[in-house]
């Protein structure tokens, strides 16, 4: 998740950085039951904002350069709305792939772009999946990251369509005699 500029110099892109943590931290949440709170704090204290190892890998675990801010604002959303994307993820996916039959690392990509796009200041839905398209190819291979490529279009199209209008009174105005 770096990038090189001009003098090929790497350089880390937080706002990256800090999704593939949100990432990994609802795995955790998932896999060991653990609540949000805890896994934040333990990934605030001990994983992000490390310093990177001269070829700007993520070692051991750490994440280096990521803004703590945004991990959190990721993570949080995606778990506050997880009920509400989980919903929109049931109509989008095929009925022979259930959301609980996906490997839990394409889970946690679909619930914290899930979490990103149905915040109150969304960023735009192009950027979110471009972003964890990046993350997806880091953590998975053959068919998922297409895959997940499709449900994140449907996911942000559905979330673009206009809410339902409240019901008009269309009687025509009649002017009063």
């Amino acid at each position: 998740m770096t990038q090189t500029d001009g003098d090929r110099q790497p350089k880390v892109r937080s706002r990256t950085a800090s999704r593939v943590a949100a990432v990994q931290a609802l795995f955790q949440i998932e896999q060991a039951g653990e609540s949000p709170e805890h896994v934040i704090n333990q990934f605030n204290r001990h994983r992000l904002g490390t310093s990177v190892v001269q070829d700007g890998s993520y070692a051991e675990g750490q994440v280096p350069d990521a803004d703590a801010r945004l991990f959190g604002i990721v993570v949080r959303g995606a778990v506050a709305r997880q009920e509400r994307i989980d919903g929109l993820l049931h109509e989008i996916l095929p009925a022979s792939w259930p959301l609980a039959r996906l490997d839990p690392v394409l889970r946690a990509i679909m619930h914290a772009a899930g979490g990103e796009m149905t915040g109150a200041d969304p960023v735009p839905a192009r950027v979110i999946i471009n972003e964890y398209m990046d993350i997806a190819h880091g953590f998975l291979a053959g068919d998922e990251p297409r895959m997940l490529n499709g449900v994140l279009d449907a996911l942000s199209r559905r979330l673009q369509e206009p809410a339902a209008q409240p019901a008009m009174d269309v009687t025509p105005d009649t002017p009063e005699s």
